[in-house]
């Protein structure tokens, strides 16, 4: 068995067409998330520190970390490994960066309204980090 810890961010912008959510549309998995990756450790990492730079690779995006949100624990399989994965998120307000400029990992970054996410996300967890989430959000885009 193998643990795993990763860092992400659900990013928010707020325009004149309302509230909008970043998604990216995985390259290997097809399913839409939110960006996220593995921890450095070996650089000695801040869970703040990944969630940035992540966010920054696999959608373009530059966040600024408003909030923590509560960690999502989950189990997988890969190469018949079992794996447990606990992944840290943070409220990001959009600060900038172009999210045509997304890496490799991700096929597609595109902003959602807040009621498509759900029907968009492929993972059950981050439906329900989200559904948490949303009304912290609301709050912190006014």
């Amino acid at each position: 068995m193998k643990f795993e810890f990763s860092a992400g961010g659900i990013v928010y912008k707020s325009d004149s067409d309302g509230l909008k959510i970043l998604l990216a549309k995985h390259s290997y998995h097809k399913g839409w998330v939110f960006p996220k990756g593995l921890i450095d450790r070996d650089k000695n990492e801040t869970k703040e520190e990944a969630a940035l730079r992540e966010v920054k690779e696999e959608s373009g995006a530059d966040g600024e970390i408003q909030m923590a949100l509560e960690p999502n624990t989950f189990w997988y399989k890969f190469n018949e490994e079992k794996r447990k994965k606990t992944v840290y998120y943070f409220i990001m307000k959009y600060i900038g960066g172009d999210i045509s400029q997304h890496d490799f990992e991700m096929e597609d970054v595109r902003w959602y309204n807040p009621d498509e996410v759900i029907e968009t996300l492929a993972h059950k967890g981050e439906r329900d980090l989200f559904k948490k989430a949303l009304s912290e959000i609301k709050k912190l885009s006014r």
